[in-house]
């Protein structure tokens, strides 16, 4: 099998990892010569793809794939893979998974309720207003070119170098709003579960890639105190926080989503089922070390 993926970034660099022996060639867009020649290894090979330019490579590999996983945001005018390589895609013989990873603030505001992948997305934001367009038009795509479209949809991502273990070394506000949950994700199981996809294709399909346990901030930020053996920050109300406008509209949804779909259908048997086992594992490998 060969792969193209669209955006090289945390969680799609943790699947080409992961899935490196699983596939004879991996072409992956980045967004300057530098990261390519940064990211380019003996199993994937970076090419450039920004707003100005698009590697002809690309197009040449998209002739022959198999799978294609698309982990590029929309911007304001909508998905820019779509709008360059729409037609490409379409018109593959070759391509049998396509996987395009969304986000469950899809969802909007369910005031601390449970949604699952029949929950109607109701976004608060503009954002994700664009997410639940991109999402239909990959949908609307894969059913007219008879191609298995699947739509991730993933909660908070965590993982090596970029978690709350970081966070609390650099001070981070432990904020409270009562009644206020998050759900998170490690970007491992991220990986695993869109092996598993791939390994079970199931066209229109829309998944949340979630944890077991959503979980108030504050709790996530005093275990990792706890973890690292320090005091955990002050508790801030919510009100007198001081935060991006990006940070503050994160707390304007507050549900709790369910992961039920992706073990039951998938299989997936998660690494770190809440945030406590994720946390856990990181603080063992190093991370927060200055402490």
């Amino acid at each position: 099998m060969k792969l193209v993926v669209f955006g090289l970034g945390f969680s799609a660099k943790a699947f080409v990892d992961l899935a490196s022996d699983r596939f004879l060639d991996i072409t992956a867009t980045v967004t300057s010569s530098e990261k390519a020649m940064r990211l380019t290894n003996d199993y994937c090979h970076a090419c450039v793809f920004n707003d100005e330019y698009a590697d002809p490579k690309i197009f040449d590999a998209l002739r022959e794939v198999d799978a294609v996983l698309i982990s590029i945001g929309p911007d304001e005018k909508g998905d820019p893979v779509l709008r360059r390589f729409a037609r490409e895609i379409e018109n593959s013989k070759a391509i049998t998974w396509i996987g395009y990873l969304s986000t469950i603030g899809v969802y909007g505001d369910a005031q601390g309720g449970w949604v699952d992948e029949t929950t109607p997305p109701t976004p608060s934001h503009q954002r994700t207003h664009m997410r639940v367009k991109v999402e239909q038009e990959w949908l609307s795509l894969g059913a007219s070119a008879k191609k298995a479209v699947h739509i991730f949809r993933l909660a908070g991502i965590y993982g090596p170098g970029r978690n709350p273990i970081l966070n609390l070394v650099q001070r981070a506000q432990r904020i409270i709003k009562p009644g206020q949950v998050f759900n998170r994700i490690h970007v491992d199981d991220i990986a695993q579960t869109l092996l598993a996809s791939l390994a079970k294709p199931r066209a229109g399909a829309i998944y949340n890639v979630t944890d077991h346990e959503p979980a108030p901030p504050q709790d996530v930020l005093t275990y990792v105190a706890e973890l690292m053996g320090v005091d955990p920050p002050p508790e801030i109300p919510f009100e007198k926080a001081v935060m991006s406008e990006m940070a503050r509209s994160f707390y304007a949804d507050n549900k709790r989503v369910s992961n039920r779909l992706i073990r039951e259908e998938l299989g997936v048997k998660f690494l770190y089922p809440t945030y406590r086992e994720g946390l856990q594992a990181l603080a063992n490998s190093g991370e927060g070390k200055t402490f």
